[in-house]
């Protein structure tokens, strides 16, 4: 009998098409869920009967309590070879392998720039009324050239991001709490800054942290106060980075030009949230790393990987 594989949030219906499978459909029968598994109640009786499962980056939680609810699990494979939302200890205790994938910067750099791009030039409201009928050009756009791009975050993406705004001529900042000019300068960035003067300084803020205890709600109310009225806020990195209520009162009040978000408190986010409807904020479904090159690296490396538990030789073992 063979084993069952689960592959979630499969929005798009193209985990098995994406890649070659055949290495293991000899062994393993894969069925995949395009609905996303909202709750721990939902996760456990979907994923009862199975195997394997392929999870999607962090949108559906692995805690203690979900590994005791799945009994069949032997084996757990995460996209990206970090996941702050799978309990590891857990997983060893329950004789689940956990592995993961690699993952590339390129989609989210480069998402980064569409919209930051498309706040500074109104695409979505310009493209909208070209459609709609609407006002022939109703926007003023920002230039790039010679602003300041201010980066929270300068590692393996900003570091990226900073190159681009220098192609485009800006003067680029830079903040993290462990930021030594010398790094500043090997990355591009014209000096490394405090917080207070990037936040005040800076004509587009862009972040790009990790989340932990040190940047949970990085940039909240007293922050945003800090930015200029005519100053734009990107965030393609984690959600509670940004305190989302302050900045939603932020942009309401024109405390800000605008924002940019990729990433949300709550995946996907529900009909009706504020976010949805927020004057001067520009919102994608966390697309930052969806791309055809990605999902084949994250699909690709999880058939590695269900090959290799088969085979009885994990590889890119978590925890």
């Amino acid at each position: 009998m063979k084993l069952r594989c689960a592959v979630i949030e499969d929005f798009q219906s193209v985990a098995t098409t994406v890649v070659d499978w055949s290495p293991v459909t000899d062994e393993v029968e894969v069925v995949t869920f395009t609905e996303h598994l909202a709750t721990e109640d939902e996760a456990a009786a979907a994923l009862a009967d199975f195997d394997l499962v392929v999870t999607l980056r962090e949108r559906v939680p692995f805690p203690a309590e979900l590994f005791a609810r799945l009994p069949r699990l032997r084996l757990l494979v995460a996209s990206g070879m970090r996941n702050s939302v799978i309990d590891l200890d857990a997983a060893r205790r329950h004789d689940v392998v956990v592995c993961g994938t690699a993952s590339s910067s390129t989609p989210p750099v480069e998402l980064t720039w569409a919209l930051l791009l498309g706040l500074a030039r109104g695409i979505v409201p310009e493209a909208q009324a070209l459609r709609t009928g609407g006002p022939w050009q109703s926007t003023l756009g920002a230039d790039l050239h010679g602003r300041t791009l201010g980066l929270l975050g300068l590692g393996k993406i900003g570091g990226r991001v900073a190159r681009v705004g220098l192609a485009f001529g800006m003067d680029v900042l830079a903040w993290s709490q462990n930021l030594t000019e010398e790094r500043a300068h090997e990355a591009g960035a014209a000096r490394a800054a405090s917080k207070e003067e990037l936040l005040a300084s800076s004509d587009f803020v862009s972040v790009h942290l990790a989340l932990g205890e040190r940047t949970r709600g990085l940039i909240g109310a007293a922050e945003l106060a800090l930015m200029r009225p005519t100053a734009y806020l990107v965030n393609t990195s984690r959600a509670a980075l940004v305190d989302t209520d302050a900045l939603l009162a932020a942009l309401d009040a024109g405390v800000i030009a605008g924002a940019a978000t990729d990433v949300f408190d709550i995946e996907p986010l529900p009909a009706g949230h504020p976010v949805r409807t927020a004057p001067g904020l520009l919102a994608t479904p966390h697309l930052g790393y969806v791309s055809r090159a990605n999902y084949a690296t994250y699909y690709g490396q999880a058939v590695e990987d269900i090959r290799a538990f088969l085979d009885g030789q994990p590889v890119r073992r978590l925890g």
